[in-house]
Order: structure tokens, then sequence, then C-alpha cells
């Protein structure tokens, strides 16, 4: 897989799918690599050429000194379409992924011509709870919140049934740096767009899980009224939703984006 120098860091990216087709940016969860979308990838590509990349400070993308901030990740992405000559794009983000979205549909809504956010809020948490999550990790790295991440990530019911793809996203944040994971951690932290999401100019789907305890079906909600004409879907899962529910992930996804609505 390539490597970009974009600014002062490299990003890891994979670019793949017909040369001639859309491009689709995929845009990850907090303590996750570019593999989480391994659930929609094969039907994406039939579709859209696929650009997913390792956020700052996560999978092989360099850990840059912190914090980082909202503004920068989105600017990574830029940065990114700019080094690989891609003028316009659609996107899809879950949960920093998807706040990375709103981001870029603020600051760079005529390079995107439809954007999908997942499993995201106009703000995440507060500030004292994000404050406990870096000293734990800073104190005793990525094992000891990976736990409680994974409850919050699926329902009991999916991770009683499948008990190797649970495994597997555990491995995944287990993996992280914590540092990367940290300086992330303080961007999603300071964010707020609460009060500028009429700001927000690309058309966009808001999808939500029924049972996220991150960010709840009202958070989506409230994302779909604040943003002109955004629309709303809602899929029988947790956080994670493209991974609990892949299949209604991937056609909800897929209707909005080619053009067949919600």
């Amino acid at each position: 897989m390539p490597f970009l120098q974009i600014a002062e860091y490299k990003i890891h990216y994979e670019l793949t799918g017909a040369s001639s087709a859309p491009v689709l940016v995929l845009s990850n969860s907090l303590g996750t690599t570019m593999a989480m979308w391994e659930p929609q990838l094969a039907e994406f590509e039939k579709s859209f050429r696929v650009l997913r990349y390792d956020t700052r400070g996560h999978g092989q993308s360099e850990v840059t000194p912190g914090p980082y901030t909202l503004g920068q990740l989105a600017q990574d992405v830029v940065r990114l379409l700019d080094a690989l000559k891609i003028e316009e794009a659609h996107f899809c983000g879950l949960s920093m992924g998807g706040l990375t979205g709103l981001q870029l549909g603020l600051n760079a809504s005529r390079r995107f011509r439809k954007m999908v956010v997942c499993s995201a809020s106009a703000k995440f948490g507060t500030a004292e709870g994000w404050d406990k999550r870096i000293e734990v990790v800073r104190a005793s790295g990525m094992k000891q919140v990976a736990g409680q991440v994974i409850e919050r990530w699926f329902t009991k019911e999916f991770r009683e049934a499948t008990p190797g793809k649970v495994e597997t996203m555990r491995r995944m944040i287990e993996g992280i740096s914590p540092d990367g994971y940290v300086n992330c951690c303080m961007a999603l932290r300071d964010a707020d767009l609460r009060e500028r999401l009429s700001e927000v100019r690309a058309e966009t789907l808001i999808i939500s899980g029924t049972q996220d305890p991150v960010s709840p079906p009202a958070d989506g909600k409230l994302l779909a009224s604040g943003i002109p004409g955004a629309r709303y879907c809602e899929l029988n899962a947790s956080h994670l939703s493209n991974v609990e529910a892949p299949e209604e992930f991937t056609r909800e996804t897929l209707r909005f984006l080619t053009g067949g609505g919600v």
C-alpha cells in the first residue's frame, strides 16, 4: 500500500477500483485503521474508485506531535486529494470520520458532491470524559480501554454471535499508537460544530445506529435537522454500524450516493 508525504507528515492510503469511476473517500472511526471498511469495499468498488486512508496518528500513517484539531484532520483529506490530483469526490465517514466530513462540508464543500456522515455527533461527549480517557491511555496503553470501547461499538447480541469479528476489531484498537489515539481524542474533545450545522453545503445523508450509546439517534436527528436538505437513516446496530449491519449500511449508502435516495 502506498504512502504520500503531505505537508509535515506521511499518510498511508489505498486507491482501488476503476480509474474512470467517481472517487469515494472513506474516513475511519477513532481507534481503527482503513481495514474497518473491509465489509463495504467489494460492493463500493463496483460503483466507485475507493480512496481509503489511515487517519493521522492511526495505522501506518505517521504519528505527529499533538494535540490534533478537527480542522487539521479535515485538511489532511483535502491535501490527500490534492496530492492525488482528485478535484471532486464523494465522502463517507464514521464517528471521528463523520465529524471530519462535517468539517469538510463547512470548509471544502466544493470538493465533495455527496457526503455520508455515520454514527457522528456535532459535539462528542464532555471534556471531562475525554480527559479521563486520555489519562488512562497515557498511563496504561490501549489494552486498558479496548474492552470498554468494544462494548460501546457493538451490541451484546452481536458480540456474542460473532466473537471472531469482535476480536479482530479489539486487536485493531490495541494496535493503534497510544500517542496518535490521545492526539485524536484531543481533537474530538475540543470540536463543537453545533452552531455551524446550517453552514454545511454538501448534499448529506446521516446514518445513526438505533442502539448507539456514543452517538445516539437523537444526535443524528439533530445533525439532519440542522444541515440544509439532509436525509436521515437509522440502522439496528450500535456505533460501528458498517461492521454490525454491513449489508444494510452498504445498501443505504449506495442508494444515496448513486442517486436512489433513502
